[in-house]
Parts: C-alpha cells; sequence; structure tokens
C-alpha cells in the first residue's frame, strides 16, 4: 500500500520544516510545500537518491527503513544530541541544482502511517554564511586594534627606557601616539555608526531632507580641509528648492564621506564636481529620482576593486589609507545608508581619470 496518502501528506504540511516521507523502496511517498520549494517540485515517486545525493544521507535512510540491515550512523558531536531513534546531521549537498549546507533529521515513519522514513532537511547556508561573515567581522576589527596598540606599547616601552631622557624621541614617539590613538578612535566611532545604520536598515526614513541645501553645509563645512588640499570645487544644480524622504544626519554623513574621499585621494586633480540632476525614471527604483555625483578627476580605481570598495575594512591601499586615517569602513556605512532611504550607489572610475560616486535617491517615500 502506497504511503503518499492524504494522511501522510497532511502529516508533512503540519510540520514548519522542509520534509518529506519515503516508503519502504525509498522513493518519495509525500513531501510538504517547503520541501518542495527547496529541493524542486514533482519529488513525488522520485528515487530519494535521486533527490538528496549524499552517502551519510543514504545510508541513514537505509538505517530508517531497516535498522537491522543497516548500522545507525554516528551521531554529529557539532549537533545537539537527538532522542533515540532519529539520526541528525550536517552535510554538502546539491539541492535544486544548487549546493547547500543542510541540517538533516532522519527517522522512521510513525507506525501509524507505515513503514517508510521522514527526512527534514534545513538550508543552513545563509546561517553559516552570516557565522563566516561575523567570524571575518571579527578578526578583522582585531586586527585593525592589535596593530596600533602594538606600536603603542612599543613607544611606552621605549619611553620608559632607553628614551626616558630624550626629548626629541618623546615628542616624535607622542605624536605618533596621539594619531594612532585618533584612528583607533575613528575606527570604534565607525563601528558604532555601522552597527546603528544596519539596525534600522529595514525602517524607511520618516523626515524630509533639503537636499540641495544639505550638500552646500556639507561642502561649507569641509571647506577648511579643501582649500588646504588646494581641490577647487565645481557645482551644479544645487541652487534649485528640493525637498525629498530622507534622514538629514545619515545624508549628512553619506556626502561627508564620498566628498572627503574625493579630497583625499583623488585631490591631485585639482578639481571636484558635486552635481545635483533629476531622473525622469529610474528602472530599478521604478520611478522618479535625483542623483547626487562626486566627481574627481585623481589617479582613479583600478576595475578590479570597485566591486568591493563598499565591503567592511576593504582597501585598495591599504597602507595609503591608513596614513590618511582612513578605518576602512566610510564605503561600507554610506552602502548601507544608502539602501536604507531605498536608494542605489554606483561607482565609476578609470584608472589615471579620476572616480565618480553617485548616490540615486527615490523622489517619493514609495512602498517597501
Amino acid at each position: 500500500m502506497a504511503l503518499a496518502s492524504r494522511r501522510l501528506a497532511g502529516f508533512l504540511d503540519a510540520v514548519p520544516v522542509p520534509m518529506l516521507a519515503v516508503d519502504r523502496d525509498a522513493r518519495v511517498a509525500a513531501a510538504n510545500a517547503l520541501a518542495a520549494a527547496l529541493l524542486g517540485a514533482d519529488l513525488e515517486g522520485r528515487p530519494f537518491v535521486t533527490v538528496l545525493r549524499h552517502p551519510a544521507i543514504l545510508r541513514a535512510v537505509d538505517w530508517a527503513l531497516d535498522p537491522t540491515e543497516a548500522p545507525q550512523p554516528p551521531h554529529d558531536p557539532a549537533l545537539p544530541k537527538p532522542p533515540d531513534g532519529v539520526v541528525t546531521l550536517r552535510a554538502n549537498c546539491a539541492a535544486d541544482g544548487r549546493e547547500i549546507l543542510a541540517e538533516v533529521t532522519v527517522a522512521p515513519l510513525p507506525a501509524a502511517l507505515g513503514r517508510g522514513a521522514t527526512i527534514a532537511v534545513q538550508d543552513r547556508s545563509m546561517a553559516e554564511e552570516a557565522e563566516q561573515m561575523r567570524r571575518d567581522f571579527v578578526a578583522n576589527v582585531s586586527h585593525e586594534l592589535k596593530t596600533p596598540l602594538t606600536a603603542m606599547t612599543g613607544f611606552i616601552e621605549t619611553l620608559r627606557g632607553p628614551a626616558r631622557d630624550d626629548a626629541r624621541a618623546r615628542d616624535r614617539f607622542l605624536d605618533i601616539m596621539e594619531r594612532e590613538a585618533g584612528r583607533m578612535n575613528r575606527l570604534i566611532s565607525d563601528l558604532l555608526s555601522l552597527s546603528r545604520v544596519q539596525a534600522e536598515e529595514r525602517q524607511r526614513p520618516a523626515g524630509r531632507v533639503d537636499l540641495p541645501g544639505l550638500l552646500r553645509g556639507t561642502l561649507a563645512m569641509l571647506g577648511p580641509r579643501i582649500e588646504a588640499a588646494g581641490v577647487v570645487v565645481r557645482t551644479q544644480g544645487l541652487d534649485q528648492p528640493l525637498r525629498l524622504p530622507g534622514d538629514t544626519d545619515q545624508l549628512t554623513q553619506v556626502f561627508q564621506n564620498l566628498i572627503e574621499n574625493a579630497v583625499k585621494y583623488g585631490g591631485s586633480g585639482g578639481v571636484l564636481r558635486v552635481s545635483l540632476s533629476r531622473i525622469p525614471h529610474e528602472a530599478v527604483l521604478r520611478g522618479p529620482a535625483w542623483a547626487v555625483t562626486i566627481e574627481d578627476h585623481g589617479d582613479g580605481i583600478e576595475e578590479q576593486h570597485l566591486p568591493r570598495l563598499t565591503e567592511r575594512f576593504y582597501r585598495v591601499d591599504g597602507h595609503r589609507a591608513r596614513a590618511q586615517g582612513g578605518t576602512g569602513l566610510g564605503l561600507a556605512i554610506v552602502k548601507h545608508i544608502v539602501n536604507r532611504h531605498r536608494g542605489r550607489l554606483r561607482i565609476d572610475s578609470r584608472v589615471g581619470e579620476g572616480s565618480r560616486f553617485t548616490v540615486v535617491l527615490p523622489e517619493t517615500a514609495g512602498r517597501g
């Protein structure tokens, strides 16, 4: 008697994880909607070996179908110990044409439903990727803090020893320590800012922003730094009245970061262009939008670096960026703020010609 009955299907549909059942011949008898979404449609009637091709999973299914003929697979120590008569394991396996890290639970089918086995398959790929990102993030932060702390510890030991009475060495070391302490302080500030931005990313800004006024104010605030770098600013479109949905403080942070970067790394070009223009229909945003373009004529960035510029701690030239006081988090913060505003960040650059960063913001709040 086939197990693919209404009663079995109802049993699986009540389970809140992807689950399927196989009959005594190891053919799929039923699968819930979650299993179909994960493993593909038309599962019923297929040999289970064609659904999940992994030796450990197949051995567990053989054991569940007939414990007297197949030994129970060993427990995976990385997982919580399951109840008696149940096997849990983790396996990299192909599912619906892609590779996933699955947590699989195999158990004999309840006797009332016939002879067979149930297999619950949970895709842990995203959780594993998130955990790897967390580990990488902690490692990066540790490295960014450990390097200046090690240097400062060395200077302190030198000042207490050989350089105790050397005024020139003392002043030089104290200047370096002050600079390193400032960089660590900026790093911590950027980490806190990134954390706040990510926490709010799903919440649309409730206020409205005078975008031309915000850009003029940011340029005025950075005026002394721009002048000291010998950079001339050319603006276009900043004298028109315009109010958009947005968070004033966060958008100020975006444009301050982009303009500071243009001055730091593109200042050799001598000219910084800041323009504001309307896009009648932005395809990705499905409506009208406004584009703020910040363009320099400096050294430019090699093409292979462009896709990774908004990654946390990614630097094109790590030594130069650290010397300039960069933390490697600025463009990551920019990306998350722009995402919160449901906007787009575009980066174009050519070596020897300069770089152009464009922030596209929707004209209306829209949905989502």
